[in-house]
């Protein structure tokens, strides 16, 4: 049965900064900030959380199904995720508005500061999940990304109501959303993930100490950059895994969904927890690797040759029958 990612479609626009942001501030002066940053390149690209993650799923063999809502812009887009493995007859195209934009200025750090347009985007919380059942068949699985904060509430009240196992990936709504909404999008929840600072944040707004996070889901994926992945469930002793070495890290935009993207293919194969995730870092090393959250590809040899080194033959024996 097929797994469905709800959340963001987007057209990403990225710049690098060849010096450091920190660099510019002036101390005492933060709260009249006032900066332009001369780029040194600008490339446009496809992406969004939610197709991201569809995207890197339908490159493992998946055929995951789209949920999200888009402009009138999105035809070429359409057939680009079409021709990589995603269903996208359950997306929403507006009549009125453009697909949503990502603007985002990295520095040579990987510091990165970006601005996102919703777009079409706001129309995403008139999708319902049920005639998307009834076209596909039952559900084993709803991601629910960054996306519509109303989009996000309801398909998460309708995978519980349902008693569809779903995946929680607040993201960067973290930021705004008060303390009542990221308790209702994580509690039940199958998966969460989360970085280092959005899990800090998550315990701040909710109130809830880590083990009340546990408590209240099945797994919790922690990214942590260069350090690796935290994978926590409670009562069992927690799963850290390396991050695959990077022989030339390019862009770091779009690794987190690539890496979600590894875990639930892993798991949705019956990997365990610990092979899934580091399938998941593993395709997030790919990711990172190319400008673009969707111009990686995963060459069968290569990808198993690479994740050997990293994770030993056994491990690559035991994913490589998945791979397409």
């Amino acid at each position: 049965m097929p797994v469905v990612v709800t959340g963001s479609i987007a057209t990403d626009h990225l710049m690098t900064f060849p010096g450091k942001f920190v660099e510019q501030f002036v101390e005492g002066q933060m709260e009249n900030v006032s900066l332009s940053f001369l780029v040194d390149d600008l490339v446009q690209h496809r992406g969004g959380a939610g197709a991201n993650m569809a995207y890197g799923l339908g490159l493992l063999g998946l055929s995951p199904v789209l949920v999200g809502a888009v402009g009138n812009d999105f035809a070429d887009y359409d057939a680009w995720l079409t021709r990589h493995g995603v269903d996208t007859q359950s997306v929403h195209w507006s009549e009125l508005k453009h697909t949503a934009r990502f603007v985002c200025t990295t520095d040579v750090v990987n510091n990165q500061i970006a601005s996102f347009y919703s777009g079409a985007m706001s129309e995403a919380a008139g999708i319902e999940l049920a005639p998307v059942a009834a076209r596909v068949g039952r559900l084993d699985l709803v991601v629910i990304g960054p996306n519509d904060p109303t989009a996000m509430v309801r398909h998460t009240e309708e995978c519980r109501a349902s008693g569809i196992p779903f995946a929680a990936d607040p993201s960067q709504q973290l930021a705004w959303a008060d303390g009542e909404m990221i308790r209702g999008l994580v509690d039940g929840a199958d998966v969460l993930f989360t970085n280092e600072y959005e899990a800090a944040l998550l315990q701040q707004k909710t109130g809830w100490t880590a083990e009340q996070v546990l408590e209240r889901v099945g797994t919790w994926v922690t990214t942590r950059a260069a350090e690796g992945i935290l994978v926590r469930q409670t009562g069992e002793e927690p799963i850290s895994v390396i991050a695959v070495p990077e022989t030339k890290p390019v862009e770091p935009t779009g690794g987190g969904d690539a890496l979600r993207a590894g875990f639930i293919a892993g798991r949705t194969w019956g990997l365990s927890l610990e092979r899934a995730t580091q399938l998941g870092s593993a395709v997030a090393t790919a990711a990172v690797e190319v400008i673009g959250t969707q111009e990686y590809d995963l060459p069968k040899d290569s990808f198993l040759g690479r994740f050997a080194e990293a994770f030993g033959s056994d491990a690559a024996d035991e994913v490589a029958p998945h791979l397409p």
